[in-house]
């Protein structure tokens, strides 16, 4: 108490002297109380995901949306928007029934996903388990027993899936009619994926495709080859949403004063996957809530800051960063006038500082300053590279890759991201209260110096369009290696999967084939 009456006392006899364009000690000594004495953070949180996960495309991301507007406009905030980025072609939404089980010889619940943007079951399916066959010949002595039978593959999944091969053994078991694929994964993680690529409500895929962890497929398996006759139950309920499906970011200001032309943005992105049983608590519910936090704490301290700080929700960020993508392209013009993007998607781990370059780091280790004084528990620290990469996996790539001084915040402390990320585990108990106490302290007082001082930081160096592949530097585009506990997590398990420059590849090609075939239909009419 002595330690904390004595600092209030020299903040404030700091602030009786201080004068300048700077941010002062009591704005300062405002925020950070607000911050720690009266967070709301695991509030919002618990609120967010009550909603459930928010799939790019889906109803429930839309009531996210919403909520979150509400919480903008609840704290005073000005500028409040859904900002149109883009459409999507085809909705989907996991219904509630979600059931998968062995119920003979011995009843074994299954935990299980299906990969987005593919058709569930057809109500409550119950049929044998029958190993993948190797050829057409099998196929066909097996065709009475294969109709409403789960074939099990053979080989694990990768993160995003595996396309079934269009062989001619493929063929031959979707003609015998047979009620779905199981495969398993290669741990016990069950992680969603899936596209809405060369998809519509009109066509879509027909072939029920199901993942269950490892040692689920291994016991499925097992009893096969003991010659037990295991019979399955799926009842999984997916749901299409016909579109095209308008989709948004969301935006809110605090405006500024002398300099409000200038912003600082405070972001994270709202959608998630929803693998069964995930609620998008920790990837990425904590960013987003953090944003919504920082939002509510500078609001509620009165602060005037010179630059406006914009906090912004991002969706499509799972899909290929396509809302932050979207609104760099949109605001080309104002890009010089965005002085730096905070961006934080990396689990409930604690903000442990930022990568950048050395240029950068004494404005930047000034920001964050009175956050370490206020978490002396929790040290932060400012890392240095070269040059930034013009790769990323995640929303503050799509500003930097324009010269934008645009960080993805350090994750540190004791939470395992590979436990959470895409899983079935996502949910709310996973968040660690005194990490997200801290991180959207830290937004606040980091965004109010950052719109605040007369110094600029630095801009990062254009990326030149048609450059190439870009590798992804991940000390810089995933703000620490830490961010994954196992060091071995990331290539062992993932391989390089999350650099979301592959996904806006894909996605791209995907609209160039729709109006293609949008120009061939104008043209025959």
């Amino acid at each position: 108490m002595k330690r904390t009456l004595s600092a209030l006392l020299l903040m404030g006899g700091a602030a009786a002297v201080w004068a300048g364009n700077g941010p002062s000690p009591a704005d300062v000594q405002a925020i950070v109380k607000e911050g720690k004495e009266r967070n709301q953070v695991m509030k919002r949180l618990r609120e967010l995901t009550n909603i459930g996960p928010r799939l790019t495309g889906s109803p429930n991301l839309s009531k996210a949306q919403t909520w979150a507007v509400g919480q903008f406009k609840k704290f005073g905030l000005s500028n409040v928007a859904l900002d149109k980025w883009g459409e999507v072609p085809v909705g989907f939404e996991r219904g509630e029934r979600q059931i998968g089980k062995m119920v003979a010889p011995f009843e074994s619940e299954f935990v299980f996903t299906t990969p987005c943007w593919t058709p569930g079951t057809k109500g409550l399916v119950r049929g044998n388990a029958y190993r993948m066959p190797k050829t057409v010949a099998e196929v066909e002595a097996m065709k009475p027993k294969f109709k409403g039978a789960f074939i099990i593959m053979p080989e694990p999944v990768a993160m995003r899936g595996a396309p079934v091969a269009e062989t001619d053994v493929s063929k031959a078991l979707d003609e015998a009619g047979i009620a779905a694929r199981i495969s398993g994964s290669r741990n016990e993680l069950v992680t969603s994926f899936g596209n809405w690529r060369d998809k519509t409500f009109e066509k879509r895929p027909t072939r029920t495709e199901i993942v269950v962890r490892k040692s689920d497929h291994e016991r499925i398996l097992r009893n096969i080859d003991l010659g037990r006759d295991p019979v399955l139950e799926f009842d999984i309920e997916n749901k299409w949403i016909k579109g095209p499906v308008p989709q948004y970011n969301v935006v809110a200001e605090l405006p500024g004063t002398d300099l409000k032309d200038e912003v600082v943005i405070v972001c994270g992105h709202l959608d998630s996957w929803n693998t069964p049983g995930s609620q998008g608590a920790c990837d990425n519910g904590t960013g987003s809530v953090a944003t919504i936090e920082a939002a509510r704490i500078l609001a509620a301290s009165g602060v005037k800051p010179r630059r406006t700080i914009r906090f912004i929700l991002w969706s499509g960020e799972e899909q290929g960063l396509l809302g932050s993508r979207s609104y760099v392209d949109r605001n080309k013009a104002s890009m010089d006038n965005i002085v730096a993007v905070l961006n934080d998607d990396g689990g409930t781990n604690y903000q442990g500082g930022y990568v950048g370059l050395a240029s950068q780091k004494s404005i930047l280790e000034a920001a964050f300053a009175p956050t370490v004084a206020a978490f002396p528990e929790l040290p932060m620290a400012f890392d240095t590279v070269a040059a930034p990469s013009g790769g990323g996996s995640s929303d503050h790539a799509s500003f930097a890759q324009v010269g934008v001084p645009a960080y993805f915040t350090k994750e540190s402390g004791r939470a395992n991201y590979s436990f959470v990320w895409h899983t079935q585990n996502d949910r709310y108990e996973q968040a660690i209260p005194e990490y997200m106490v801290q991180s959207s302290t830290n937004h606040a007082v980091v965004a109010y110096h950052l719109a605040t001082i007369d110094e600029k930081l630095a801009r990062f160096p254009v990326r030149q369009p048609g450059s190439g592949t870009v590798a992804l530097n991940h000390a810089l585009a995933m703000g620490s290696d830490r961010m994954y506990g196992d060091p071995h997590f990331w290539n062992e398990d993932h391989g390089h999967d999350h650099d979301h420059e592959d996904d806006y590849i894909l996605e791209i090609l995907d609209r160039l084939k729709r109006a293609g075939s949008a120009a061939l239909r104008l043209a025959h009419r």
